[in-house]
């Protein structure tokens, strides 16, 4: 739940306490956030401060307006400079009001405004998020400063993950030659290179030896015409036939490559597909830097299925919107890594991205994010988005014909899309698109159709607040006009799936996070209570929500999909509250996304629980399979990390069946205190068959731009592809400890070598090129002398002697370095981009 920092340059406009319209140019202000003190009176809290900077010729009033600002996290009220008060508004959202004490800032001066944050500062997703004024004459206008500059923190400051933690981790990988790395990723289920090799080439002969295999061939053949141009005039004698088999199942396939010959045999167009993918692996990633008019590919012998049916990624395109384009890229890898579903998170609190034909307040409202405490109009600035509808992460949705061409080309590379309307929690953004279509119908005397799609009671006066801090954002699931609302969006969507020819089995609702409290003061709740005797407590009131919201999809021939939390029933244990799979749900079919198995929190088994008590169970597990982690403890690298520390290594080690097994550290890094475990569930055989595949999620509230999304999620989605295409490896079963360690140590070493030599190759220019995470290099001081090393051998690092950043035609690493003065290093991809840099000053370890 962002990316590279330093400066953020954002545009402002007019401003002043006193006219009507403000005379004041924000322009001409500059908004500095650092970090004062990270342990502050010697608690986990930091003192922050926001410096504001008078760049014009005009003097900023003491007075007469505010500054908001989006954050993730609690704060003390009172400035410690006792000039300002911090408060929250609603969701992220916060206010800073300057008092008596703050002192008008004449031309060429600052202030500064010092205050606590309740939780220390690790990297810069740590820092508040899109700060803009507001004056009092105008109050319904926000205007960006000039400038916001995050200063970094101290890379000195004690726990960040330094480059000789970074080269000690890679140290144990082997250089493997590539000549001997696998060219099929993920690892088939029977891979074996022969002797010779296939020149491929547009004009290679294509077969459908069955009827059903025809539009696979058309696909190929614009591949190969795409990839190598016009093919030559003498023709090509070599073939591809593309063959029907029985036996293989609903995705396995068979790929045979000779000399002259290509057989890919298959049961299903889909297992089709995947052949077609492993071809298409068996190529280097040259044919994607430069047209060439041939390739030649080694002879090989291929067998394969997915250890897994379902093999997903989660997208949250709510609280910050993704184009339809960036979507279409994500599908393409997905594709070619055999992954077979884009679960489509499109409603939150801070957005509804999907237009709903027969409800357009639903975009017309909720799509937008801007400046506005009441929300009658759009939404209010989330996660930095800022005071209008110009940021695009902020601002956007997926027309009709927008997500019926993502069906159709998802369909094309049999993909499911599964769309996900949050339920009953997290649905701010439905509830405000409703009360403007409410208003909007009452003006017009349209009393009955306004109530129709009503998802609040007017005179609920329950008081709750939610993880996320909002006290506005839970659906009331009493109310009739709920389940009118339900059914009229899933019909819009199935009217689009229909004339998309896409497939609509799955619809999610959410179910996660709803807060204490709600529902408690409803009206709706009491007159319910008073004709359905089983309701008896706002408990209740989940087993009735999510027993109507199945009933309407049954009808429909969709099955409900939910967060853990829909699957769950509220009872005591000893006097306490917990949570156990609900009995009433157990046989009706439906899928439970698992996300939290957040180390020590006490719900690590919950995921097998649930499998166990006979629930379709999909792993979405926070440890170990989300993108939005970020990957350590590190100020240049973004991402949340309230779950887990989260590299690639955590999606590549992840053990699905017993994932407590090579868990090493907690959720702050630490090593594990094994106790945790004990009197845990473990997943039995029966269990194991409720497993029905994996997950990884990218939560988007640190992802800003297309450019942050791909950073989040590549290479990691390439290691979930091998977790959920792969077998089970050997090192997962092996009891000998020592081992166990060795045999994934050498599966560890094939599969980032293969990522170093052949994969980020391919994706630096694949489709214009994939803005994937460079590695970090990691670097050892020893006798006088800098050591670097990568985490993918292949890629390389290049390193500059005078303290300036370095650059793609700098010297390339092939040894030690004299340790003289300020040294830095940075790897390369294939293209030349860089990525973060490792810098030493001879004096010390290298700073991070």
């Amino acid at each position: 739940m962002r990316r590279f920092i330093a400066l953020i340059v954002i545009a402002f406009a007019n401003v002043s306490a006193f006219a009507a319209a403000p005379v004041f140019n924000a322009k001409n202000l500059t908004l500095t956030w650092e970090v004062v003190d990270n342990n502050y009176k010697n608690k986990q809290q930091s003192l922050t401060a926001l410096i504001i900077t008078n760049n014009g010729t005009e003097t900023l009033p003491a007075g007469g307006w505010k500054i908001y600002f989006n954050s993730s996290r609690n704060f003390m009220a009172d400035a410690v400079s006792g000039n300002a008060k911090i408060l929250p508004v609603n969701g992220d959202l916060y206010s800073i009001t300057p008092n008596q004490n703050f002192n008008a800032i004449k031309p060429g001066e600052s202030a500064r405004i010092e205050y606590i944050c309740e939780n220390i500062v690790v990297n810069y997703t740590d820092a508040i998020e899109g700060p803009y004024f507001v004056w009092d004459s105008s109050p319904d206008k926000g205007y960006l400063p000039g400038n916001f500059i995050i200063k970094p923190l101290d890379p000195k400051y004690p726990g960040l993950v330094t480059p000789e933690v970074i080269y000690n981790q890679n140290k144990n990988i082997v250089d493997i030659p590539a000549d001997k790395l696998p060219k099929i990723v993920p690892l088939p289920l029977s891979y074996q290179e022969t002797q010779g090799t296939f020149t491929l080439a547009a004009g290679v002969k294509l077969i459908a030896a069955d009827a059903r295999f025809t539009p696979e061939v058309k696909k190929l053949d614009a591949w190969l015409l795409n990839t190598f141009g016009v093919p030559p005039a003498t023709g090509n004698a070599n073939t591809i036939t593309l063959g029907y088999k029985v036996g293989f199942g609903k995705e396995g396939y068979e790929l045979s490559v000779k000399p002259t010959t290509i057989q890919i045999n298959a049961s299903t167009e889909a297992g089709m597909f995947y052949g077609i993918q492993s071809l298409k692996n068996l190529c280097p990633g040259t044919i994607y830097s430069d047209r060439q008019k041939s390739v030649t590919i080694p002879c090989v012998e291929v067998k394969d299925s997915p250890r897994f049916g379902y093999r997903a990624v989660m997208l949250d395109v709510a609280r910050n919107f993704q184009s339809k384009k960036e979507v279409l890229r994500l599908l393409d890898l997905m594709g070619a890594y055999k992954l077979n579903i884009l679960h489509m998170h499109l409603t939150d609190d801070e957005g509804w991205r999907i237009q709903i034909p027969s409800l357009p307040e639903l975009t017309s409202v909720a799509s937008k994010r801007g400046h506005t405490l009441d929300s009658k109009n759009f939404l209010p600035a989330s996660h930095g988005s800022g005071p209008d509808f110009s940021n695009p992460a902020g601002t956007g949705f997926y027309s009709v014909a927008d997500y019926i061409e993502i069906l159709k080309y998802a369909n094309e590379r049999h993909i499911t899309v599964m769309p996900e309307i949050e339920t009953p929690g997290h649905a701010r953004g439905a509830i405000k698109a409703m009360q403007a279509r409410y208003s909007r119908l009452m003006a017009a005397g349209k009393k009955a159709e306004a109530a129709k799609y009503l998802l609040y009671d007017a005179n609920d006066q329950s008081a709750y607040r939610s993880v996320q801090y909002w006290n506005d954002n839970v659906i009331d699931v009493s109310l009739p006009s709920t389940y009118t609302f339900v059914e009229r969006v899933v019909d819009d969507l199935m009217a689009m799936y229909k004339q998309a020819g896409a497939p609509l089995p799955v619809i999610h609702f959410g179910g996660d996070e709803v807060p204490a409290h709600v529902w408690e003061k409803s009206p709706a709740y009491e007159a319910l209570k008073k004709t359905h005797p089983e309701i008896k407590n706002t408990g209740d009131l989940w087993y009735y929500f999510y027993g109507r919201v199945n009933s309407i999809l049954k009808k429909k021939n969709i099955t409900l999909a939910g967060w853990e939390e829909m699957a769950l029933r509220k009872t005591t244990l000893d006097g306490h509250p917990t949570y156990l799979p609900n009995p009433q749900f157990v046989n009706e079919g439906m899928q439970v996304d698992v996300w939290n198995n957040v180390l020590g929190d006490g719900q690590e088994d919950l995921a097998y629980k649930l499998a166990n008590a006979g629930y379709k169970t999909v792993l979405t597990c926070v440890t170990n399979l989300y993108f939005d982690m970020t990957t350590y403890k590190s100020w240049d690298e973004p991402g949340y990390y309230w779950g887990a520390f989260l590299g690639i290594d955590k999606f590549f080690s992840f053990i699905p069946f017993d994932y407590f097994k090579n868990t090493d550290v907690d959720k702050n890094g630490k090593p594990i205190d094994r106790r945790i475990f004990v009197g845990k569930q473990r997943l039995t055989d029966y269990g194991k068959e409720n497993i029905i595949g994996l997950q990884g999620a990218l939560w988007a509230e640190t992802v800003k731009t297309p450019q942050q999304m791909e950073y989040m999620i590549f290479p990691k989605l390439i290691a979930l592809g091998e977790r959920a295409w792969a077998k089970d490896p050997a090192w997962t079963n092996e009891l000998d400890s020592a081992k166990a360690k060795q045999m994934y140590n050498d599966d560890w070493s094939r599969f980032v070598n293969v990522l170093g030599k052949r994969e980020l190759p391919r994706l630096a220019y694949e489709g214009g090129g994939y803005a994937f995470r460079i590695p970090k290099p990691g670097v050892i001081l020893k006798d006088g002398k800098y050591y670097a090393n990568v985490q993918y051998p292949g890629m390389v690092i290049r390193y500059t002697t005078n303290g300036a950043e370095p650059t793609a035609d700098s010297p390339q690493y092939t040894g030690p370095v004299d340790a003289t003065g300020t040294v830095k290093f940075r790897v390369f991809d294939a293209k030349g981009r860089g990525g973060n840099v490792a810098e030493g000053n001879g004096n010390d370890k290298p700073a991070i």
